[in-house]
């Protein structure tokens, strides 16, 4: 089974309650600050520095820290690196810092051993931690599986002792792209073999009586990520387990692709009160991770403050039930609905409507010499006018969105359709032959005025909502229009108000912060529905956004989920301490000579660790072999090893040519 079969069959736990709510894990100590239980979601972040530069990795620590990292994490490749974190440790202390250290660990269960007599937590990789990856397909019988499973605990069951004895904390981290051939061969690439690729040394540490855990699922891709928590949690409760989940979206990227999709990831399982810390990685300097994945985690801090001191009305559930459907739809005019991809809506009503250059923001690049239009990957579908009417001619393929009252009264109607709410629609006889846009909310399923509404082929809802808890409002308002067997198209908007990005936390984002914010707030919000199928379109109203800036996000957040590809994709690790080759640097000539590939997704790995396996869900992949050293992939297959890093990219494009997916780029 492959992981797109896969990923909704993994269902799993979803909190589509009333109020939000956490779900409830153990708690455990990382030093002096306990995670899970009732305490807050802590926040954390990882060195990029080489651990043997001592100083360095002290200085960067101390910028994290300041920074709102509450754990910082550091590569321990081997046992000099574990070794040398005593010395990292107590430079700290002596200026005065005491934040607790996580050594990360892969393939090596000696550093393993050495790091955990030293910091207060170790992060292993089950994937490579006792088991192999060569991409090998083997048919294990039941008895060699089992086999298998007795050599993991013979290897494993020292660390688990040594962290029983010392009181350290084990992060047993599983990595989508990483997963050992022994689970490969059995589970496939999936969110199930993710899972019990941790179970499995879950199980290992509460035979030997330990219970000092942490659990995270990281996959690259949030679809997955989702899944596999979702049903990682499923698990634990079903095995009576309650362990602190870590939170992250690994490989995300930088700026605001790496946002989006850390938000869609992080976010949708924080709506659903899951995670007790989170690391938002960011091919960025590590400080600028800290505030990104405080400005997710303090909505839901907020949110647990207001559901506690305010009435917060019910939820309306007509279904009966709260589990979330892909929601099939039937296809309105050949434009939305049923197999089409997402549509993006944008709101220019308040732009300058007597110049034409006003719909380059949106997609439409206006040539004045030749009076015409020129569109690209990320034009939008529809522009919302409201009440007011342009000077100029629009695009004959942009559709245009009028309220009603204005509508009714154009005297050429082609391409502009109106959008009612629900009584102007139940109340009026004249209705567009084509396309007719109704708000409404999850609550109005109750009144009388829906129970007066018939839907036809022309009809497509905009889904709004003003609930405390906004996104499960919504969700749970695709459950009950299934169980009313309505298949209308769905455009879920969302509105932010400026007042929502002010607050406490400007003192520590960048003047950028509310841009910032409203990548995530409606990443998490609009992702949260598209990465469980449902919606046939997003509409990100904000009023204090640059229009440019809402259309780039609504396209990110669509990639972002899977939901309609209009751009080239970087997997790209956010740098550590075992990193080759300059990752920002790279990223960014890679990006520039490749961003016009839509569709193509190509790793940026910064070392032979995360390579391999963090970008088994890229076609192509750049990744570090050894100072001044490229290995480059098409997929899992290694192409040319030890390419110079001064040809490296030139022979990627290359090997892209060869296979016929080359565009060149004018």
């Amino acid at each position: 089974m492959n992981t797109k079969d896969a990923i909704h069959l993994a269902g799993g736990y979803c909190n589509s309650k009333t109020t939000y709510s956490r779900f409830l894990t153990r708690e455990v100590s990382v030093g002096d600050i306990p995670m899970g239980g009732t305490n807050p979601i802590r926040i954390q972040s990882m060195t990029t520095i080489d651990t043997m530069d001592t100083l360095g990795s002290i200085e960067q620590t101390i910028r994290m820290v300041e920074a709102g990292c509450e754990y910082v994490r550091i590569t321990a490749p081997s046992i000099k690196e574990a070794e040398n974190l005593a010395n990292i440790k107590n430079g700290l202390k002596a200026r005065g810092y005491h934040v607790p250290l996580v050594a990360d660990i892969h393939f090596t269960p000696n550093a393993a051993e050495t790091a955990a007599r030293i910091v207060e937590k170790v992060r292993i990789n089950p994937g490579n931690y006792a088991d192999k990856k060569k991409f090998d397909q083997i048919d294990y019988t039941d008895a060699a599986y089992q086999a298998e499973l007795e050599r993991i605990y013979k290897k494993f069951a020292p660390l688990v002792k040594i962290c029983k004895e010392y009181g350290t904390v084990m992060r047993i981290g599983t990595n989508h792209g990483s997963l050992s051939d022994r689970i490969m061969s059995r589970y496939g690439d999936t969110p199930e073999g993710m899972v019990e690729s941790a179970l499995e040394f879950m199980r290992i540490c509460e035979d030997l009586n330990f219970y000092n855990l942490v659990v995270s699922m990281k996959s690259s891709n949030p679809q997955v990520m989702v899944s596999a928590y979702r049903l990682l949690v499923e698990k634990m409760v079903a095995e009576n387990m309650n362990y602190p989940l870590h939170l992250g979206v690994t490989e995300a990227g930088d700026g605001e692709d790496g946002r989006i999709k850390s938000a869609v990831g992080i976010g949708t399982l924080l709506e659903d009160g899951l995670g007790d810390t989170v690391r938002v990685s960011l091919t960025e300097e590590p400080e600028k991770e800290a505030p990104v994945a405080i400005a997710l985690v303090n909505r839901y801090a907020q949110r647990k403050i207001e559901t506690t001191h305010q009435q917060s009305r019910e939820i309306v559930n007509l279904s009966g039930n709260t589990i979330t459907k892909p929601y099939e739809t039937a296809e309105v005019n050949a434009f939305i609905g049923g197999s089409l991809v997402p549509r993006v809506v944008v709101d220019i009503s308040n732009e300058n409507l007597k110049d034409p250059f006003v719909l380059t923001p949106v997609g439409y690049r206006y040539d004045a010499v030749n009076d015409k239009y020129h569109m690209g990957d990320q034009s939008v579908d529809f522009v919302y006018l409201g009440k007011n009417l342009p000077s100029f001619t629009l695009p004959g393929n942009l559709k245009v969105l009028y309220d009603f009252e204005t509508w009714q009264n154009l005297a050429e109607k082609g391409n502009k359709h109106p959008v009612f709410d629900l009584c102007e629609y139940n109340e009026t006889q004249i209705h567009d032959p084509v396309l007719n846009l109704i708000r409404i909310k999850n609550d109005d399923l109750l009144g009388d005025v829906f129970a007066e509404f018939k839907a036809d082929k022309t009809t497509v809802f905009v889904l709004e909502t003003k609930h405390l808890h906004g996104m499960a409002d919504q969700r749970q308002f695709f459950n009950n229009i299934q169980a009313m067997g309505l298949e209308t198209p769905v455009i879920v908007k969302r509105a932010y108000l400026p007042a929502e990005f002010s607050g406490p936390i400007g003192d520590w984002m960048s003047p950028e912060e509310p841009i910032s914010k409203i990548q995530l707030y409606a990443s998490t919000d609009l992702g949260a529905l598209l990465v469980d199928k449902l919606g046939s379109g997003i509409w990100i109203d904000s009023p204090a956004t640059p229009t440019d800036k809402i259309a780039s996000l609504s396209f990110g957040i669509l990639q972002a989920t899977r939901s309609r590809i209009s751009k080239t994709e970087y997997i790209s690790c956010p740098s550590c301490g075992r990193t080759l080759f300059d990752l920002q640097e790279t990223t960014q000539m890679i990006r520039s000579r490749t961003n016009h590939l839509k569709g193509l997704k190509i790793g940026i790995m910064g070392c032979i660790v995360n390579g391999p396996g963090e970008m088994a869900d890229a076609d192509y992949g750049y990744v570090g072999a050894g100072p001044d050293k490229i290995t480059l992939y098409r997929g899992k297959e290694v192409v040319k090893k030890n390419v110079s890093a001064v040809n490296a990219l030139d022979e990627l494009i290359e090997i892209i040519r060869s296979d016929g997916l080359w565009i060149e780029n004018t």
